[in-house]
């Protein structure tokens, strides 16, 4: 299988009947960057975390780079989101006793594995951090943060980063240099990013954008502007 994701007639019911996904196929190609929108309770962020491992489907199956997710063990599960996931959060998740450079190598610590110094200095480089990495979180800015998360979810050279809401607490000028960096990872290192946000200049950044209703896929909109996509949420939300 070549996708970096797969997902085949996923759907996900909840304790007291509540179905967050109802038969969702999706396929995300390598080096292809997709957003996903909808209102409020459409499922998003279910269909992320089904894709990504965290959260077990009830029906379907995922893949991620060719591996069938649910096939694994719980120990084997999270080996595989070490080795072929990263993740960036709207909250950063850095820890904050630890420096900037330890943060951004703190994945391969926990799988054990040595780092590749030229990946990491390459890495760094890119996201702007190289004379802040002896900083810790509470000394840089929230866009920096977000970089070094970004960063984070690169070292260990992933199949896939899915990035939740990764601009939520950002303002207008840092969320837009964040979005322009998630661009150019894709573009410049052929990088795959599955993006969950409900801001539609976020996700017009995307190749494809994913809109979503009931648990459902029910629109995708290949390279839309922001406007034509917050008029397509607008009216999925009045009908």
């Amino acid at each position: 299988m070549s996708a970096a994701v797969a997902l085949q007639n996923i759907s996900k019911t909840y304790a007291g009947g509540v179905r967050a996904l109802d038969d969702v196929s999706l396929t995300v190609g390598r080096g292809s960057f997709v957003a996903v929108m909808g209102p409020s309770g459409s499922g998003k962020s279910t269909l992320m975390h089904c894709a990504a491992g965290l959260d077990t489907p009830t029906g379907g199956r995922a893949f991620i780079d060719g591996t069938e997710v649910g096939g694994l063990s719980e120990t084997r599960r999270t080996e595989l989101r070490r080795a072929r996931v990263g993740f960036v959060f709207q909250s950063y998740n850095l820890v904050p006793s630890l420096s900037v450079a330890d943060n951004i190598t703190l994945p391969l610590r926990l799988a054990r594995r040595k780092p590749d110094h030229e990946w990491v200095r390459m890495l760094v480089d890119r996201v702007g951090l190289g004379e802040r990495l002896g900083r810790r979180p509470a000394e840089l800015s929230g866009g920096q943060q977000q970089r070094a998360a970004i960063a984070r979810a690169l070292v260990t050279k992933p199949a896939v980063v899915f990035a939740d809401e990764p601009t939520g607490a950002l303002d207008l000028r840092t969320a837009r240099e964040v979005l322009a960096l998630l661009r150019d990872l894709v573009d410049g290192l052929g990088q795959t990013v599955v993006m969950v946000t409900h801001d539609p200049a976020a996700a017009a950044r995307a190749d494809r954008t994913l809109v979503m209703l009931d648990g459902r896929v029910v629109d995708t909109v290949e390279r839309a502007s922001a406007a034509d996509l917050a008029h397509r949420v607008t009216t999925l939300e009045t009908e």
